[in-house]
Order: structure tokens, then C-alpha cells, then sequence
């Protein structure tokens, strides 16, 4: 594995780290594509405010910037995750009051799905596992991912790609580890994020493709019903990028207008920046 660990060769932390022992710390992960990280910018912008909202000193960009190139810079296609903990500390709760942070960097090789996944699209399930809104805790990408672990591990059929996570008040949220997008009527529809869950930089590089092209969009709440209803259902994250939804449970859906032409938009923009 090519890793980084405080800037040296490393693939392990202390046991005291923080980030293990309580999940004190975020991650965000990156396409890598012709030794280019992706979206950088935006990536980096969500890191550092998760740092500022959890109290951890973030680590300067230019730092950040000179790791991912060391890793990245022979790479054609790979996936690059930064971690960022409050560091090793002593036991208990309270954290330390000068934390020695710990940044790791890590390569794993791009995955290649099949073709038919972005034609034919997939198929997803509703889960069982509900999420708590208003936890203080939304749009923080954390590293306790524990209800996403457990709302993933419902099912082991590799015909099911993803799991659908509602709040409690059964309200839409986004997928296990994805955001979900609803088309009907024309208009591009997706759950606000502000209570709970994490509006990814995939998402908001579609919703901004999708005004750029006359795509009338709308954030707001979105039901089981309103889910079951939509002409054209997709999901989207910064590896996969935009991959339709056939059916969920026993509800069918087809790869609409709305959906191709985003994912020729995406598919643009990635060119155009390389």
C-alpha cells in the first residue's frame, strides 16, 4: 500500500491514537485521475471545516497538497483517502488540550465496475437502519460511521449495490455511501442535508452542472412516497459519479433524459480539467 503517515512511509498509528480509539477525527476520499486528485479544492474546503467544527487543528493545505502529490504523482487511476485525527492521547474522553494531530494519506487502486452499471443501472434496497437528525453532527464527514456500517451489513446479495438510510422521522437521507437524486417532471430533486447525513462533493458538482444546463433543481424533504413516485432515481459519489437506480425493493424505474445528460455533463466537466 502507498501510504503516508505524518509524512512518512508508514501503514500504523499508535494505539492511543484518538481516531481509533473514539473515531475522534474525518476523512474525505478522492479520485485520482491522471495524477490529478479531483475536486481538490472543494474536498479540502470540507475537510478544514470539519476540523474547525470537531476542535482539531486542520494541517495546512500546502502540506496536504505535497503528500498527495508524492502519492499520486505516477498514478493514472486510484482512489486517495485522507484521514485526519486529534492524535494519541491519554484515556478517556478528554481530548488533549494541545492535540498532536495525526494526517494520514493512502492509495487504493481504482475500482472498475462494469459497464452495464452506468447503462442499465442498479438495484438498491430501502434499509432498516434510520439515522438521527439534529445530532449536532450533520455534514461532518466523522470517521464514526458505525450507522452506515450497520445499515450495509443488512444484506450480502451482490445483485443489491446500495442501501437507502431515513432519518427517524422517516424522512429520505442519502444511501449508505452515497447521495441519492430524484428526477420527475424535469426537475432534479435531492434531501436537504442540514439535519443529517453528508451532502457529498459529487452532489454538489451535479447540482451545479445541472443549473449550467438549465436542469431546474430543488433541495428539500423527500419521502418513501416521493421516492417510489419518480420518473428517474441516481446516485452519486466522488468514485462512482453518477450511477442509475433501476428499481428499489420492488419499485422499477428507467435511466431517464435527466440522468444521461448529467452523466454526460460529469463526464465533460472530468475532461475538461485534466
Amino acid at each position: 500500500m502507498d501510504a503516508l503517515v505524518n509524512g512518512a512511509n508508514e501503514t500504523t498509528v499508535s494505539i492511543l491514537d484518538r481516531g481509533l480509539l473514539y473515531g475522534d477525527g474525518l476523512f474525505e476520499t478522492l479520485a485520482v485521475k491522471n495524477a490529478n486528485p479531483l475536486d481538490w479544492e472543494w474536498h479540502i474546503e470540507r475537510l478544514e471545516s470539519g476540523c474547525m467544527a470537531l476542535g482539531i487543528p486542520h494541517p495546512a493545505e500546502s502540506i496536504l497538497r505535497s503528500e498527495a502529490e508524492r502519492l499520486c504523482h505516477d498514478q493514472q487511476r486510484a482512489v486517495l483517502k485522507i484521514i485526519i485525527t486529534r492524535g494519541p492521547g491519554s484515556r478517556g474522553y478528554l481530548a488533549p488540550e494541545q492535540p498532536s494531530v495525526t494526517r494520514i494519506l493512502y492509495l487504493s487502486p481504482w475500482p472498475e465496475y462494469p459497464p452495464e452499471m452506468y447503462r442499465d443501472g442498479v438495484n438498491v434496497r430501502v434499509c432498516t437502519r434510520r439515522l438521527i437528525p439534529d445530532n449536532g453532527l450533520a455534514g461532518i464527514k466523522h470517521l464514526n460511521r458505525l450507522p452506515q456500517v450497520l445499515a450495509r451489513n443488512e444484506w450480502r446479495d451482490p445483485d443489491i449495490f446500495e442501501g437507502l438510510m431515513f432519518e427517524t422521522s422517516e424522512n429520505l437521507v442519502e444511501a449508505t455511501g452515497s447521495n441519492i437524486f430524484l428526477v420527475e417532471s424535469g426537475m432534479l430533486r435531492t434531501p436537504d442535508l442540514t439535519r443529517t447525513g453528508i451532502p457529498g462533493v459529487m452532489r454538489r458538482r451535479i447540482l451545479a452542472l445541472a443549473k449550467e444546463s438549465g436542469i431546474q433543481c430543488q433541495i428539500g424533504t423527500e419521502s418513501l412516497q416521493a421516492l417510489k413516485s419518480a420518473d428517474e432515481v441516481f446516485l452519486s459519489n466522488s468514485i462512482t459519479g453518477i450511477v442509475p437506480v433501476r428499481q428499489v425493493d420492488s419499485t422499477e424505474y428507467n435511466v431517464g433524459p435527466v440522468t444521461r445528460r448529467l452523466q454526460d455533463a460529469i463526464t465533460s466537466y472530468t475532461a475538461a480539467t485534466l
